[in-house]
């Protein structure tokens, strides 16, 4: 492989320090780093040691000095409140600054954690961007979590303060934040010392005497806070992640490593330019949210849109197009699900012809596997590259992805293309062993890994060890399975709990899911592993049709057995789906596979708390009692 990508990814292996030295020069830092990379506690590297900065002050200060404060910050586009809001750089400026002041005010100081519990509102954006101005530690809790999930969020970062907001909205429906955050409160051991609570016109919370401010009143009588200089290695956020023992983990992100990697990735892999408009489809919930919603395109100057809504039903399957053509949207970036959402309700893809989409540069689709069916009806209707990447909440950012803003890469359908410049990407047996070129195994990233990624877990350093680092010494362990082919393309092929075990072979659900998506009238698909006394697992797939198809089941039931068999071969063993109306989901669109195969192995399991629609699982359950699995209960 030649070109600029290559040239650049060789640089950060042969010198990573020099790379990162060189990638820091684009932030503004109160005092550069006197230690580019500190090694001197292996395997817990610290990226910028000595250095000093405000990612605020980066993301917002920075461009209103140099004289671009009349731009649009952000757009807020709620087609459920039938609402649109427009915010300058400096408007933006002066809401965070005086918000920060109403932290300051309510004792709120340089380390303190505070939660955000909060809707896709601007107000959202402005909380986080007020903590990160005084050095605060936020951490940004799903807004509508169950009160348990709250409550285990406040024991474990103990907040000094919670901000919240009256209500959500789903849909049509109002969903009330406030009782739930006060259930929450009274489960959690530790009580923040206040709650203040933006009051939208949709639902009025009350407010607790002597505990509750409310947002206005409380912004009205603060003055502006200027920017805390913060160490580049002090937390800038806390973001829990579920984990295996049901205590969710809490994903450290540090300051200065963090600002220098987004700002990279906004210039060098998603190719935005400041000014234009980036729209990630996704919620400030979520990592993708914070890096690509807030973080990364105010540190670029781009305009960011924050989007109150879902990809259909908001109010039809044509709300994406009508965003992009209405806001000039230059990159969208969302989840493959969000796609398939779309494509189910449109298959011929007749709204897009409504709607001037010729602003759009790039769709990059990220957080489930890219099915090549989705992919290929995205570049045929879209006309623009469709770009599958692949990272985690751990990492903050891309590992790997065609790399728009360098060179537009060969798209291999299945593959997230190549390892980003900073990451060594191998691929190890159980045994920690290199597997041959084309062999699945667990994929794995040489340490130390670049800047911007987890360096701990929030008061949990021995978990954090044994979570990522402990199975594969020297590297970090993604969880992840797959294989890199001969062009050094990486296939991510399943979580490695989603690797089967069919007579003693080895097999990757996703390559299955692969085939059964490429059947004409499937829309969405799923395939888990079910216990089978005689060959240990079996595949199990589980299909979602496409609007207006009315053949009948068992035909198309048939043909895609067929068609693994014919693909992937009898090795498989795959001889059985069940057509279902939908998958359950988590609220950023993962597939609950491993919840799936408890339920058809008769096993105990516990609602997950990310859940979209509970009802769903009722639904695989009934369906799995159907075919004669979940035999228990």
């Amino acid at each position: 492989m030649t070109g600029r990508y290559q040239s650049i990814y060789n640089q950060s292996m042969a010198d990573p320090v020099e790379f990162w030295r060189d990638a820091a020069e684009a932030i503004e830092w109160d005092r550069f780093p006197t230690t580019i990379l500190d090694e001197s506690d292996k395997p817990f590297y610290r990226w910028y040691r000595g250095g000093r900065l405000n990612i605020c002050h980066n993301a917002l200060d920075r461009h209103v000095a140099a004289g671009r404060g009349a731009q649009v910050a952000l757009i807020h586009d709620s087609p459920v409140s039938d609402s649109k809001r427009f915010i300058t750089y400096a408007e933006l400026l002066d809401q965070v600054a005086r918000l920060a002041g109403a932290l300051r005010d309510q004792g709120v100081t340089q380390g303190d954690r505070v939660i955000i519990y909060m809707p896709m509102i601007p107000e959202a954006v402005a909380a986080m961007l007020a903590c990160a101005r005084i050095g605060a530690v936020h951490s940004v809790v799903f807004g509508g979590f169950a009160p348990h999930e709250l409550a285990t969020r406040i024991n474990d970062a103990t907040p000094k303060v919670i901000m919240s907001a009256s209500c959500g909205i789903e849909g049509s429906k109002i969903l009330p934040y406030k009782p739930m955050l006060d259930a929450a409160i009274d489960q959690a051991h530790h009580k923040p010392a206040h709650c203040i609570i933006f009051q939208r016109p949709q639902a009025h919370a009350a407010l607790t005497p002597g505990r509750d401010l409310d947002w206005g009143q409380a912004m009205e009588a603060a003055r502006p806070a200027d920017c805390v200089m913060v160490e580049a290695t002090d937390p800038l956020y806390i973001l829990y992640t579920s984990g295996t023992t049901g205590q969710p983990k809490g994903v450290v992100r540090d300051t200065g490593g963090y600002a220098v990697a987004l700002k990279w990735t906004m210039e060098h892999f998603y190719g935005l330019k400041p000014g234009e408009v980036f729209w990630t489809a996704s919620d400030v919930g979520w990592v993708v949210g914070h890096s690509y919603i807030v973080y990364g395109p105010l540190l670029q100057g781009c305009t960011t849109l924050v989007y109150e809504g879902k990809p259909v039903g908001t109010p039809d399957a044509a709300a994406f197009w009508r965003v992009i053509e209405e806001h000039k949207v230059v990159t969208l970036f969302t989840a493959p699900t969000a796609f398939r959402a779309i494509k189910r309700e449109d298959p011929n893809a007749e709204l897009i012809a409504n709607h001037d989409i010729s602003t759009l540069r790039a769709l990059f689709l990220a957080g489930e596997r890219s099915d090549p069916d989705t992919l290929n009806w995205a570049e045929t209707h879209l006309k623009v590259p469709v770009i599958d990447h692949w990272w985690q909440t751990e990492t903050g950012w891309p590992i790997a992805g065609n790399p728009l803003g360098l060179d537009l890469l060969k798209v291999k359908y299945g593959s997230t293309a190549v390892p980003l410049p900073g990451w060594d990407i191998r691929v190890l047996a159980a045994d920690g062993t290199p597997v041959k070129r084309g062999d699945i195994g667990a994929i794995v990233a040489r340490l130390p890994l670049p800047p911007g990624t987890l360096p701990t877990l929030w008061n949990a350093r021995e978990r954090f060890f044994k979570s990522y680092l402990a199975d594969f010494p020297g590297y970090y362990q993604t969880s992840d399975a797959g294989f890199i082919d001969d062009d050094g393309y990486i296939f991510v092929m399943a979580r490695t709990d989603d690797i089967i075990n069919v007579a003693g072979h080895r097999l990757s659900t996703g390559a299955m899911e692969e085939v059964l998506s490429g059947h004409s009238d499937v829309a969405e698909c799923a395939v888990i592993g079910v216990a089978d006394a005689l060959k240990g697992q079996l595949p199990l797939g589980f299909i979602v049709l496409k609007r207006g198809v009315d053949r009948p089941h068992a035909e198309i039931l048939a043909e895609i057995v067929k068609k693994v068999r014919d693909e992937i071969g009898p090795v498989a063993a795959f001889k059985q789906a069940l057509v279902v109306e939908r998958l359950p989901k988590t609220r950023s669109g993962k597939i609950l596979r491993g919840t799936m195969q408890k339920i058809a192995d008769s096993e105990a399991w516990k609602m997950p708390a990310t859940i979209d629609d509970p009802a769903t699982l009722d639904e695989i359950g009934t369906a799995l009692k159907q075919a004669g699995y979940a035999k228990a209960g």
